[in-house]
């Protein structure tokens, strides 16, 4: 398991309906739920396991604008903006701060894209500084080498995972949307050609409208509703290490590692798209749109074992809407780490940081990140299924980009003006054979 979860208290009983129901209680599904309770809409969050309890609470933390893919740079501008918003509005602590987030590096291939990324950055208004030498290794002096260059991003910051997700639900209560922990969505009803009603483990929730966050769990569920959703989990391992008494970087990543210091004094560390792939069934179907992806990560993506089996969450096979579900089986994925992982995680941390050397490991952990083909998640309407919006595949850059992805999603729902362009998303880009181009992790 991951850092300690913040344990909100929800009720056991969804409603008998609702405007809209929300598949998923991760960072996705709780934003998205606000959003459309603050515009007076009934919502109810139905969750397998525990708020926040996946994906949403095993990641960095990282809140940026730097770097982004320039489809999603829309959307993570508009969610810092909103993470702000949200504290004010809400009252609720998440853990967000602007604390800035370093670069360093001594790949001068890897410098000259950075720069190269700031021109375009610059052209949309977003802040960033290219580092010198000197700038950079002044920065860095925590790490006590010199590097040839880096950059700093002062408006972007970090949140706490182990806060976030709860403390959206919370906020989502105190407006009078529901949610139902221990409550897994089976499947959904449809009458007259529409989605009708979401059926869960503790019944029928009536609705004309449904979302799927679904994180690594959103291809399978897609799955029953006879719709291919390409995506590929890969198993990424932490590593979280006591405080340490000298001051360090809040957020620093080189290119060997990234150190993320949580509010508690922690410090995170890992690998930027490193992890394991383990092989399943859903893999090998969509194996031919994801050899791209796994062509340029050949360094840092490796071959997994049968952690995906044993949690069942990439099945291909039909379940029933009145028996248990792989979902009720697998309340919470919590995949065992990599040891080798681990082991070159904490080496690479105390290599760059020797101030590390002396902090215990507090615990490590992994987490299933839900991966598209491009690298950018598919959110919208499934045209196969009038009534469903599916919100999935954030390829690990969900937690970050959740207030703004949530904001887009209730303007979908309720027919508002778009808070940015929705067409980048488009689940429909993955029926035919452009792909796009491969983005990070």
């Amino acid at each position: 398991m991951s850092q300690p979860l913040r344990l909100i208290e929800t009720s056991p009983n969804p409603p008998a309906s609702a405007d809209v129901v929300v598949i998923g209680g991760g960072i996705i599904g709780v934003f998205t739920a606000y959003y459309l309770a603050r515009r007076g809409l009934s919502v109810a969050v139905v969750e397998k396991g525990r708020i926040g309890a996946e994906q949403s609470s095993r990641n960095w933390g990282w809140c940026r604008q730097q770097n982004r893919d320039a489809r999603e740079l829309p959307m993570s501008t508009r969610s810092l903006e909103l993470w702000d918003q949200f504290a004010a509005d809400s009252g609720e602590d998440t853990g967000f701060e602007r604390c800035g987030l370093l670069y360093l590096s001594n790949d001068e291939a890897q410098i000259a894209g950075w720069a190269k990324w700031r021109e375009f950055a610059t052209t949309v208004g977003v802040t960033t500084h290219m580092l010198s030498g000197r700038e950079a290794s002044e920065r860095g002096q925590a790490t006590g080498r010199a590097w040839k260059g880096g950059v700093f991003s002062p408006s972007d910051g970090t949140g706490d995972p182990a806060k976030a997700a709860p403390a959206v639900a919370a906020a989502l209560m105190k407006l009078g949307g529901t949610v139902h922990q221990n409550c897994a969505a089976r499947g959904i009803e449809m009458a007259g050609g529409r989605l009708s009603g979401v059926v869960t483990e503790a019944g029928t929730i009536k609705t004309r409208t449904a979302v799927l966050a679904g994180g690594a769990w959103a291809s399978s569920f897609c799955n029953q509703l006879g719709v291919q959703f390409p995506l590929a989990t890969i198993r990424q391992s932490i590593v979280r290490l006591a405080p340490v008494d000298q001051s360090l970087p809040a957020a620093l990543t080189s290119p060997r590692v990234a150190i993320t210091r949580r509010p508690d004094g922690h410090y995170v560390l890992a690998i930027s798209g490193r992890g394991r792939a383990d092989p399943t069934a859903q893999l090998v179907r969509f194996a031919p749109q994801f050899i791209p992806m796994f062509a340029k990560r050949w360094r840092n993506v490796f071959p997994g074992g049968l952690e995906g089996i044993r949690w069942g969450h990439e099945t291909r096979a039909r379940w029933k809407l009145d028996a248990p579900t792989p979902m009720e089986r697998a309340r919470i994925l919590d995949p065992k780490p990599d040891p080798a992982g681990v082991r070159e995680i904490h080496r690479r941390a105390v290599d760059l940081l020797p101030a590390l050397r002396e902090a215990r490991i507090a615990n490590t952990w992994a987490g299933y990140i839900d991966s598209t083909p491009d690298g950018v998640p598919g959110i919208g309407e499934l045209p196969q299924v009038p009534g469903l919006i599916l919100a999935a595949g954030f390829s690990g850059h969900g937690f970050g980009i959740g207030p703004g992805a949530g904001h887009l999603i209730a303007d979908l729902v309720s027919g508002a003006k778009p808070i940015f362009d929705p067409a980048p998303f488009n689940p429909a880009r993955f029926s035919g054979s452009a792909w796009g181009k491969v983005a990070d992790f």
